[in-house]
């Protein structure tokens, strides 16, 4: 059986990614690509649908230690227990310390990066001596195919005679796919399944790698453990440490650093802190007195990791999440695909890499956004594969679900879905890159006007908003005015930047949606904008209004509605929900969970418009339901004290990142 969401940490090698449970078992694993069929699919089944267990055999059978069943044992009293797990330094090397009765052990979890798709694990003696499990069932196609498997245990050694462990090795393949293990020892060949035991103790290490390759190719080299390990943590730690952080006590940046990962503003009114102030300017005595400070920094480093872990390193596309249908309600239907790319997420995520000098990415992401509304401007779709592939064809694939949470989904739907607020965040973010002197080309403003002409076009029109409605269609307040937003922006491209282009018909149809935003996306007597037009309600997408410029922060506006959101989508412990699904709104019976996103951009309002400390409530609340490594999913269900939704979520880390510079930049 699974774990629960939060009990998963993160490997990835910027193309594909795994999740490993606390108690050491790789549940999910899509090979050569995040969007690839899944090798290891227990995450959303049994075991029997592929996973690669490694843990300590009294962990994984505790009865044979203290007579109990397994789910009968509590963690302290168990014979085998995760002392600590958690990240090297700034990396996606995975550490997790076992304690037993006999001895302690440390395993090592990575993905090296590079051109190989492989996960690599090592077994380390600390102290005494521990019997360690290990069971790998191989799969292919979301565990649907078992393959052939057939063990190599190498030449014979002249010496001894006998084959030399470090040669042994196991080849799955079936159809294109193939796997080949590595290790000493091999696991023996168990019911549907191969597993074994061995001893370790201090001072010995036992070294494992699995590694994907196309089956018309011959298995790949041996990997070298030490070297692997060593480039892979420094390349991530380089990688973090190309941001200067200016809030730092001790200022490290030499040079102006862009300071916010939002979209722009007009100034805001008296009390308000625009984008890019500076709300404290904490000194090294003010951090000492404030030490959430460096909690919120280490969030942040955090979050930036995952957002570039979950972005394909050849191609630029940047996942959603690196999972499938985990539910946003257990045992519920709103399981979706995200191992693709939203055109909001991938523009919001340059805002991101720029503001944080990770340069490189920002023009990466440039470059796949331009390759992928290139298919066709004008009919604009959500959603793109990480090449930029226009599929928006939906399969259901025949597994048991997340915690019998069906359906199982391959491909997304929503991509032909109108949303209308995804040309707006596109428009935005290419004004920002003007403003901090990217130069148009011969491909990027014309694909631009093309987007300003379809804008033009969409001016009033309904469709499924933000939250990929399954109900009927609405004229959706925040896609107006993300609308607004790229016409003001395509304006701004001729009229500031010097771009040609007819400002005037964009200016023209800039103002008219303004007039038709404010007659009926707010409602006067309730001093709020609504969710639809001629409606009453909110969603938390009116949290982004002032991002665009169309108010304030601080705005009576957005006070209002602030005020309504905090009241009708409060979820409790400090997060909301996305919307009521009154009349069931969304296309589903009942009420989804808080939204993690949504709770941040909250706090964000909160800070931005000079209300510090309700924000910082807001993020402390979230942060303190992140799990042990400082992962996010997309929702979470307070009544079951757990997250819901898939995981790690990238949108969540966006929106902690820009609620945390709210604070500290």
């Amino acid at each position: 059986m699974a774990s629960k969401i939060e009990d998963y940490a993160l490997l990835s090698n910027m193309s594909t990614a795994a999740l490993i449970s606390r108690d050491g078992s790789v549940d999910w694993f899509c090979a050569p690509r995040f969007d690839s069929e899944a090798a290891f699919a227990a995450l959303l089944g049994s075991d029997d649908h592929g996973r690669w267990l490694l843990a300590p055999a009294a962990a994984v059978f505790p009865d044979t230690v203290t007579g109990a069943p397994a789910e009968d044992t509590a963690q302290e009293d168990a014979p085998a227990k995760v002392a600590e797990r958690f990240y090297g330094e700034n990396s996606f090397v995975l550490h997790t310390i076992w304690s037993t009765s006999t001895g302690s052990v440390r395993v090592t979890d990575f993905m090296p990066l590079g051109n190989r798709t492989e996960i690599v694990r090592r077994v380390e003696g600390l102290t005494g001596e521990v019997t360690m499990h290990q069971e790998l069932a191989l799969r292919f196609n979301y565990g649907r195919t078992i393959p052939w498997v057939t063990r190599y245990d190498g030449a014979p050694d002249p010496q001894t005679g006998y084959p030399d462990p470090a040669d042994g090795m196991l080849v799955a393949m079936a159809g294109p796919d193939a796997l080949v293990f590595r290790g000493d020892p091999i696991p023996d060949v168990a019911h549907r399944c191969h597993a074994g035991q061995f001893d370790i103790s201090a001072g010995q290490v036992r070294d494992f790698s699995l590694t994907y390759f196309a089956s018309h190719r011959n298995p790949p080299a041996p990997v070298d453990f030490n070297d692997s390990l060593h480039r892979t943590a420094d390349q991530w730690s380089e990688w973090s440490d190309l941001y200067n952080d200016p809030s730092e006590p001790v200022p490290t940046s030499t040079g102006p650093v862009p300071t916010t990962t939002a979209m722009p503003v007009v100034d805001g009114h008296s009390g308000a802190i625009p984008l890019g102030a500076v709300p404290g300017g904490e000194t090294e005595e003010e951090e000492q007195q404030d030490p959430q400070l460096e909690t919120y920094r280490e969030a942040r480093r955090q979050s930036l990791l995952v957002i570039r872990a979950l972005m394909n390193r050849e191609t630029g596309g940047m996942v959603a999440s690196p999972t499938t249908s985990l539910p946003e309600v257990i045992g519920g239907q709103r399981n979706w695909d995200h191992r693709f790319c939203w055109l909001r997420d991938v523009a919001q995520s340059v805002g991101v890499a720029i503001g944080h000098d990770h340069d490189r990415e920002a023009t990466q992401l440039r470059n796949w956004l331009l390759r992928a509304i290139a298919n066709d401007p004008t009919r604009l779709h959500n959603v793109y594969g990480l090449a930029g592939e226009s599929d928006d064809f939906e399969r259901k694939i025949d597994l048991p679900g997340y915690e019998g949470s069906v359906p199982v989904r391959r491909g997304s739907g929503a991509a032909m879905q109108l949303q209308g607020d995804a040309m707006g965040q596109l428009m935005v973010t290419f004004e920002k890159l003007r403003r901090l002197g990217y130069a148009e080309d011969h491909l990027s403003w014309p694909l631009q006007q093309a987007l300003l002409g379809s804008a033009v076009d969409h001016v009033g029109e309904e469709d499924q908003g933000i939250w990929e409605m399954h109900g009927e269609t609405r004229i959706y307040t925040h896609s107006q005015i993300m609308l607004w937003a790229a016409l003001d922006a395509g304006v701004r491209g001729v009229r500031t930047h010097g771009l040609s282009g007819d400002a005037d018909l964009w200016a023209a149809a800039r103002d008219r949606l303004a007039e038709q935003i404010w007659a009926h996306g707010f409602n006067r007597e309730l001093n709020s904008f609504v969710q639809y037009y001629g409606g009453t309600s909110v969603d938390s997408a009116l949290l982004n209004v002032a991002h665009t410029g169309f108010v304030s922060f601080d705005s009576p506006e957005m006070r209002g509605t602030v005020e309504r959101i905090e009241t009708e989508l409060d979820a409790g412990g400090g997060l909301i929900y996305r919307y009521r699904n009154a009349d069931r709104l969304d296309g589903f019976e009942g009420q989804d969970n808080a939204h993690f996103a949504s709770s941040l951009w909250l706090a964000e309002q909160h800070i931005r418009s000079g209300n510090i400390a309700r924000g910082r409530d807001i993020l402390d609340g979230v942060l303190e339901k992140a799990n042990d490594v400082g992962l996010l999913s997309s929702e979470y269900s307070l009544a079951r004290s757990r997250m819901t939704g898939n995981f790690p979520q990238t949108l969540a880390h966006i929106a902690l990142v820009s609620a945390i510079d709210a604070i500290l930049l």
